[in-house]
């Protein structure tokens, strides 16, 4: 998933960004409020971790933002309240769940792996459209008796197929949910990490899943098995 990570201290925020990382995720990792404000309104995330007190824009008015600009993806809260009432002010505000810090890193990732579940397309550690599955934790792409390892970067850029299947991507698009913030891939490299997939999917025949159009981006369309 995509995740944004919001944690001003930078003691705690490099080691939940390092396991996030580590668990399979693209994070985006920053200190306040009103740089995460910025990205939200320039990009997509699966997921957001957003640390309660944050300088310039709290954790809380960026979930109220974030509700009221009609986007929907997960919101786990990470705050050193603990009491009842500021537990229901966090859920009020449009939190889907709420992690009191320290933040054990085992429970935090198990509450991310549970938030990414809620899209219909998650089954477990496993990512479904049509026939093909996309595991989570082995980086692998199945189809039928047949499967295929995926380099870290193929697995994201599948995954993100996936969770847009007949939508046209943009290569903006794409490099915006691929690459870190602040990280501007050179001009080749999407083309060349297109084909590299389209050369893995060849295990499972699923190559031709991936379409180009042409001026435009890219789309996948799943396609039926000839089996």
């Amino acid at each position: 998933m995509r995740i944004l990570l919001v944690e001003d201290n930078p003691k705690q925020l490099e080691p939940l960004q390092t396991a996030l990382t580590q668990a399979g995720h693209l994070v985006d990792g920053i200190q306040d409020g009103e740089t995460a404000q910025w990205l939200l309104s320039h990009k997509d995330y699966d997921l957001l971790i957003l640390d309660w007190m944050l300088p310039k824009v709290s954790g809380v008015a960026l979930c109220q933002q974030y509700r009221q600009s009609g986007k929907t993806a997960p919101v786990l809260m990470l705050t050193a309240k603990d009491n009842t009432l500021d537990k229901v002010t966090s859920l009020d505000a449009g939190a889907d769940d709420y992690v009191v810090k320290p933040a054990d890193i085992i429970e935090l990732l198990a509450r991310v792996r549970a938030l990414g579940r809620r899209s219909p397309l998650w089954t477990g550690d496993t990512i479904r459209v049509a026939d093909l599955q996309l595991h989570l934790t082995t980086l692998k792409a199945e189809r039928g008796a047949k499967d295929t390892q995926l380099a870290v970067r193929e697995f994201h850029l599948l995954e993100y197929f996936l969770r847009h299947p007949q939508q046209i991507l943009s290569r903006p698009q794409l490099e915006q949910a691929l690459w870190e913030c602040g990280t501007e891939p050179e001009s080749n490299v999407l083309t060349t990490l297109v084909r590299r997939l389209r050369q893995r999917l060849q295990h499972i025949e699923a190559d031709d899943w991936i379409e180009t159009i042409y001026g435009m981006g890219y789309r996948l369309v799943p396609k039926a098995s000839q089996n």
